[in-house]
Order: structure tokens, then sequence, then C-alpha cells
């Protein structure tokens, strides 16, 4: 693995998946599923697994082909960003799920928790291993937050809310140390609801995080986003919980500020962490040019330098057409290379 270069490129999480794996109408149509959804695929059941690595190394060739810096899976075997990971742990009963409110306020079906949340075996090691073979570049892969999953759940075990956040925690934990041990370069946790629940994200969401992280060595991200712009169209001017953040012993911090054109004074509170900016807006399949994203991307310098700036990103490509996820990927890149060349030159002049 070639070392990263200044200002790396890499996507949030997802990208989007072929039509002919799942039925990206059906998909788009309803709130990302918590609990199994296996209609969406429109490959037989015999199939399957072997049309998903091929999605998956059509997503990784793309974002070479784009010229990103830090490649994921695209989270191509996924139904969702965390209904993978959260219906494979022992203690949810997903023949009889239950039912919670979604950030947007509506009740959706959610895995039911029955007993003490165990991981039974690595999950993701195996996608992990497949990226791994398939590709050169700087590996990343997602594993759903504690937390987030927590609120994603009918909590019918364990005393409170917040205990099932550290049942949840302890698994992640043990993920995310066989993700490293078998050659992630990276590892992010999506915690969305962290910004949906900001209150009970004081009271115990934040313990939660520190306890998924507790001994783990290796680069590690935390994701919060305002939900997938396809569904959540409304977006604040500014993040109801990220300066909490600066405490916790993650490494790299994921945002979004293209839709929103969030104000990047909250980036002076996290001037140890590296940002993990978003520079894509994924509310319209438009491409943007690599001279818009290299704007956006400038804001940040005012509060934290260059060597500390990630250009990924708003949230996951799941929901877009691939033409506009290709091209947006490209403007990544390219901005990267304006960016680099100017600073190359600044440091020249200076």
């Amino acid at each position: 693995m070639s070392p990263s270069p200044l200002l790396p490129t890499s996507l949030v999480g997802s990208y989007a998946q072929p039509d002919w794996l799942i039925d990206r109408a059906k998909l788009a149509g309803r709130f990302p599923p918590r609990v199994r959804a296996e209609e969406l695929w429109r490959i037989d059941p015999e199939y399957l697994a072997q049309a998903q690595d091929d999605a998956t190394l059509l997503a990784i060739r793309a974002q070479e082909d784009a010229g990103l810096d830090i490649i994921t899976d695209g989270e191509i075997r996924r139904e969702s960003y965390s209904n993978h990971f959260a219906t494979a742990l022992d203690g949810v009963d997903i023949d009889n799920p239950g039912t919670a409110l979604d950030r947007s306020g509506h009740p959706n079906p959610v895995p039911r928790i029955a007993g003490p949340i165990r991981r039974p075996r690595p999950i993701e090691v195996d996608d992990l291993r497949f990226l791994r073979r398939h590709t050169d570049r700087a590996i990343k892969m997602t594993v759903p937050g504690p937390f987030t999953m927590s609120q994603q759940a009918q909590n019918d075990h364990y005393p409170d809310a917040e205990a099932a956040a550290m049942g949840y925690a302890a698994a992640v934990n043990a993920e995310i140390r066989d993700l490293f041990a078998a050659g992630a370069d990276i590892v992010q946790i999506d915690e969305p609801y962290m910004q949906a629940r900001p209150d009970a994200a004081r009271a115990y969401g934040l313990a939660a995080l520190d306890a998924a992280l507790d001994g783990v060595t290796g680069t590690t991200a935390v994701h919060l986003c305002f939900g997938y712009a396809a569904i959540v169209h409304e977006r604040p001017e500014g993040y109801s919980f990220l300066p909490e953040l600066a405490g916790c012993p993650v490494d790299q911090i994921s945002i979004e500020t293209a839709q929103s054109g969030l104000d990047l004074g909250v980036l002076s509170d996290l001037t140890d962490k590296t940002i993990i900016l978003g520079v894509i807006d994924l509310s319209t399949p438009d491409v943007e040019t690599p001279e818009v994203v290299a704007e956006r991307t400038r804001r940040a310098f005012d509060r934290i330098p260059p060597e500390q700036v990630v250009i990924a990103t708003d949230c996951g490509m799941k929901y877009l057409p691939r033409a506009g996820a290709e091209g947006k990927m490209r403007a990544m890149a390219g901005a990267a290379r304006l960016l680099r060349a100017e600073l190359a030159t600044s440091n020249r002049q200076g």
C-alpha cells in the first residue's frame, strides 16, 4: 500500500448498487430497512453471494478508476448500512421484529432484543478480506455504531436503553478488533442517531462509543450525518451533536457540509481530529465540477490544516444513479489534484 497523499479522497461508505442486483425503486421508496429485507434482491438466493461479489468488484474498480485514494467495498452486500450487522447478532429475534420510531418520527420494523446481545462470529471480516485481495490502495470498512443500533431496536431484555447500547458496544468492539487484524487500514463507526437524538447521545451514547473503541489500535473514524439526502430532505445549518466528540478516542470524524452549507466554525472544537469533510451534495445526481468541490474544501482550511482533511461525500452514495456517482467521485479526485497543486505552489513560494 502506498503512503496516503495530502487530502486523500474517500467515500463515506456505500456506493450505488447495480439495478440488476437490487430493486432500487423499492429501496428508494422506503426507509432504510432495520430488519432483513431479502425481497429487495433481484438475484435468486442460490446465486446472490456470487452476484454480490461481482458487484463489489465493480464498486472497487469504479472507485479506483475515479482516482479515489481510500477504497471501501461499497457496502454492496448490505440492504442498509446497519441491518447487515445488527441482524447477525445473537439476542435479536429477527423472526418476530419490534417497532421503533425512525429519525423522521415514523414507526419502522426493527430488531427485537430478546436476550443478551452477543456477536456469534466475525460478521464483516470476509467482506474486508475480499476488499483487501482486490485493491492495493488503503481500505476502509464501516460498522454501525452501538448507540445507533440501540435506537433502531425494540428493547425487550435490558433494563434500559443504555444497557442495550453497552451490549451493542461490546459486539462492535470485537468486530473492530477483528477487522484490523484482517487488514483494515481504517474502520468507521456510523452513528447518525447521535445527530438525530443528541440528548440521549450525551446521556449514554458517547460512553457506548468509547466502549466500542476501548483498547482498539488502528485508525478509527465516526460518521455523523443528517440522514440520506434521498429520504431526509431538510438540512439544519449545524450539528446538534459534534463538539462532544472532541474527547472521544476516535481519530477521524466524518461530517457533511455540501448540501447543508454547514458553518465550519464547529471545526474549531475538533482541531486534534482528522476531518472527513463531506463536500459532495447527494441530494442531486448532478455532478459538481472539481472547482466547486475544491472551493467547498478550502472553506475548512482556516479551521484545520489540509493535512487533517479527507475529501469525501456528504454521506453514502447508495441512492444515487451510478453515472452520477461515478462523476461525483471523479470530481472529488479532480478537486484533490487542484488543491494539492495549489498547496505545493504556495509552499514553494512561502
